[in-house]
Formats: structure tokens, C-alpha cells, sequence
């Protein structure tokens, strides 16, 4: 079944429950759990050291999780069924330096059984990548195309990107995503990508992930997301202390970060009523709302509609 297929009989992409992952005795990851559904392009964010790589690795199939589980469309992550469905990439960019860019393609199409030539090779040519060329004499940007070429090629109904453009200039990256982009939206395919790039989730992804600490803080649709919170500000020299150590006006809303200068006061908020006269507000940016989370890790977390899981103990969104 196609992810196009998926997407319209509005199956899931992607499950993770209690999903968790030890070494000795650090938990990386621990306790995420949530839905992705199927068609839909997924940021996943978080500090180095949050768990993102390894949350990708156990649903590649790639490295086994220590509590939980992950499914893809269904199916346990890391079965022979799942695997033929997934596609990863990861930061590091397996490709074989002396390979040709036309050998490279090839060695997908002998180890993928339901390979893309056409998809692939014209995601090369269109990107101008010479096919006789050998890949360790390609630039960083075309070297990126080939190994998004090998992954699409590969025809998986969910492709997992581990930062595959952190290493490009800003040019370069924008074509590159308007490829990846109209690709994936033509062909129906899920995408989850990691990455480090917070201020250009907003043209990247339609759907978010943060993991802090170990732990998921945030999933959900980026509109809905944004649509929840909202950024107040006030003069500071006019805002009492509550005994509770917040600026007054704050306790009934959930107050995921503050911070003052000696004019202003701005915190982000997920009101919980209606917004005392003395406070000015507006609506926050992705940005905004990804590194208040990222800075903060006090507040609860969030948990969209469309990504919860029954029985999972995180906040939904109302």
C-alpha cells in the first residue's frame, strides 16, 4: 500500500509508545509516545543529547529500544515489513566516495526490490548532478541530492531524515527542500526530519516533535500548536509578584517561560481563561514557541488530538 493510500483511508505513519532507550544507566530516551499521521512532513527538535537520532535509529530498525515500541503503519519498526516501507538518512551521508553518481543509483536499485529509477535519476538531473561524476568530487549540496535520490528511489512510504542539511549553504538548502518538498507532497509520503534549523520549521514542516530531556514535550499540527499559546508582555516596573513567584495576572493560564528586562516583561502562554487588561498579547512565532520549550522544561507537555495515543498520560490539546 502507498502512502498516498495511507494517508486517504487516514491510517497512521508512525506509533511510539513509552518508547525508551538506556545505555548504561542514562536514559536518552524515555517515555515518548505519539501518532504521526500518515502524509504529513514532521519536524523533530530538540538540544543535542535529547534522543533524536536514537528515535529515528529504533524506527529505521536500526538499533533496539530498551521499554516501549514503535510501529510503522502497523507494523513493528524494525520487521522485514517496516523496512520496506522506511527510508533513512542519515546525517553523516552513507554514499561510497569512489562511486559514480549512475553506480551509486545502481547499487540502490540491486538492494531495494521495488526501486525508482526514474525517480531517482531525475532527482539527480534535476539538480544538475552529473551522473559520470564520482560522488567524492561533488559538492556538499550535490552530494545531499544523491543520497535523497537513493532514499527516494527506495519508493518508502515514510522517510526519516537525520539533519540532512545542516551542512548546506542557505541557497543551496532552499532548492534542495523545494525538491524534497515537492516530491514527498506529490507522492504522498511521510516525512520525519530531524533538525537544528528552528527558524525555518515554519516552511519545512507542517507537524512538530520537540524531545527534551529525554522526554517529549510537544507534538501536533504547527497551526494548532501556535493557535494554544500566546506571547504576553507588559512594562515591568507596573507587574506585581504573585506568591508563587510569577508576575500577577498568570495564574490561571499555563506558563511555559518568562523572562523580564528592566522595561518589559514577556512570558508564553497557554491561557486558561481570559488575559488581564494590564497584559498585551499576541500570537507567538513557531520560533518562538520551539525555544521557549527548549529553554524551559518546567511546563507541561502538549499533546495534540492528532498525536495522542490512548492511554498516554500527556496533555491534549482543547
Amino acid at each position: 500500500m502507498s502512502a498516498a493510500t495511507g494517508e486517504a483511508d487516514g491510517r497512521t505513519a508512525l506509533e511510539v509508545r513509552d518508547l525508551g532507550r538506556q545505555y548504561g544507566r542514562r536514559w536518552v530516551l524515555s517515555n515518548a509516545t505519539f501518532r504521526l499521521p500518515a502524509g504529513r512532513v514532521c519536524g523533530l527538535v530538540g538540544p543535542n543529547g535529547a534522543g533524536k537520532t536514537t528515535m529515528l535509529e529504533i524506527i529505521a530498525g536500526l538499533r533496539r529500544a530498551s521499554a516501549g515500541e514503535a510501529k510503522v503503519f502497523g507494523e513493528p519498526a524494525g520487521g522485514a515489513q517496516a523496512r520496506q516501507r522506511v527510508a533513512f538518512l542519515p546525517q553523516e551521508k552513507p554514499l561510497f566516495a569512489r562511486f559514480t553518481v549512475a553506480e551509486t543509483l545502481r547499487l540502490g536499485r540491486e538492494l531495494n526490490p521495488h526501486w525508482d529509477q526514474e525517480l531517482a535519476e531525475g532527482f539527480v538531473r534535476a539538480g544538475s548532478v552529473p551522473l559520470d561524476a564520482k560522488v567524492g568530487r561533488l559538492s556538499g549540496g550535490q552530494r545531499t541530492r544523491v543520497a535523497l535520490a537513493v532514499a527516494l528511489g527506495k519508493r518508502p512510504d515514510l522517510v526519516l531524515l537525520d539533519e540532512p542539511l545542516a551542512d548546506l549553504d542557505p541557497l543551496v538548502r532552499r532548492q534542495t527542500v523545494a525538491a524534497l518538498l515537492s516530491e514527498v507532497a506529490e507522492r504522498g509520503i511521510t516525512v520525519l526530519l530531524s533538525s537544528h534549523l528552528v527558524a525555518e520549521l515554519d516552511t519545512l514542516c507542517d507537524y512538530l516533535l520537540l524531545v527534551a530531556r529525554g522526554g517529549l514535550r510537544l507534538a501536533g499540527d504547527v497551526d494548532e500548536i501556535i493557535s494554544v499559546h500566546r506571547t504576553l508582555f507588559a512594562p515591568t516596573d507596573r507587574l506585581a509578584i504573585g506568591p508563587d513567584g510569577l508576575p500577577a495576572g498568570l495564574e490561571h493560564h499555563t506558563v511555559v517561560a518568562v523572562s523580564k528586562d528592566q522595561r518589559y516583561t514577556t512570558a508564553l502562554v497557554r491561557p486558561g481563561g481570559p488575559v488581564a487588561d494590564f497584559w498585551e498579547e499576541s500570537a507567538p512565532t513557531l520560533e518562538e514557541v520551539v525555544l521557549a520549550y527548549l529553554e524551559q522544561n518546567g511546563s507541561a507537555p502538549l499533546i495534540s488530538p492528532d498525536s495522542h495515543v490512548v492511554g498516554a498520560a500527556s496533555e491534549v490539546v482543547k
